[in-house]
């Protein structure tokens, strides 16, 4: 039988769900990507593994995913952040190393700024920071910005799903107010960066990127031949938890 999430308020009483296995002092916590939830195959993995590991463990929706409240439409990076930071003060209470795929590894590098001091490592799993500039806006021919103009949505065919990504002007213009790859950002933990270099949504150079803008020296990119966006191979997955457990 499936366990039955619990649930963390965030600001304005959003009800952020959440799966918390106990382990050790240091808890993983995952972010997903867009339009992902707890439930996928990364996040599923790293629940075993933290076990394995000795490491505490949280997976979550943010609000307007999976089983959290809201709807995805109102959804923000400010607000998935603060969704993130809810879970990091109000679910832990000592060291976190935090795991980001794609969006969520702007989400993990976000949180892991506001709360330096508590991190202990961030990796980095095709990490797309800025992507709603620069993924989404700056790509996005004339009409398609009118249409997010004058509409507020703009419904974006995905590979993934048979229902499209819904962007909306919100998601654009709040992405503005967290850009990050045009300045240094300043963590200093150790940061594990991982990339396909055959993902055809978010560029192999944003780790590159990443790289040479956090302010930490203790730095190494993984990239993979025949890697995808997603990066859950069983080869994958078997380098994440490596690189995880030399964190423990």
């Amino acid at each position: 039988m499936k366990n039955e999430p619990k649930f963390v308020s965030s600001e304005n009483n959003r009800k952020i769900a959440y799966h918390k296995s106990e382990g050790g002092d240091t808890t993983v916590i995952f972010c997903g990507g867009y339009m992902s939830d707890m439930e996928g195959t990364k996040a599923c993995f790293l629940e075993g593994t933290c076990s394995e590991l000795g490491l505490s463990y949280i997976r979550f929706d943010y609000s307007g995913h999976g089983c959290s409240s809201e709807e995805f439409v109102d959804g923000t990076i400010g607000k998935w952040k603060d969704d993130a930071l809810a879970v990091i003060d109000q679910l832990t209470d000592g060291p976190v190393i935090i795991i980001g795929s794609s969006m969520g590894g702007w989400i993990g590098l976000l949180i892991s700024l506001a709360r330096k001091e508590r991190v202990k490592a961030f990796i980095g799993i095709a990490a797309a920071p800025d992507f709603t500039q620069e993924l989404m806006w700056n790509n996005y021919n004339d009409e398609i910005r009118e249409t997010l103009k004058r509409d507020g949505i703009y419904f974006e065919p995905s590979s993934y799903s048979d229902e499209p990504y819904k962007v909306t002007y919100d998601l654009i213009q709040d992405g503005e107010k967290h850009i990050l790859l045009d300045k240094t950002i300043e963590l200093h933990c150790p940061v594990r960066l991982f990339h396909g270099l055959k993902d055809k949504d978010v560029p192999s150079a944003y780790s590159s990127r990443i790289a040479e803008k956090v302010q930490s020296e203790d730095v190494i990119i993984s990239f993979n031949k025949s890697g995808d966006h997603s990066l859950s191979s069983p080869a994958d997955l078997q380098r994440l938890k490596t690189a995880l457990s030399e964190f423990c």
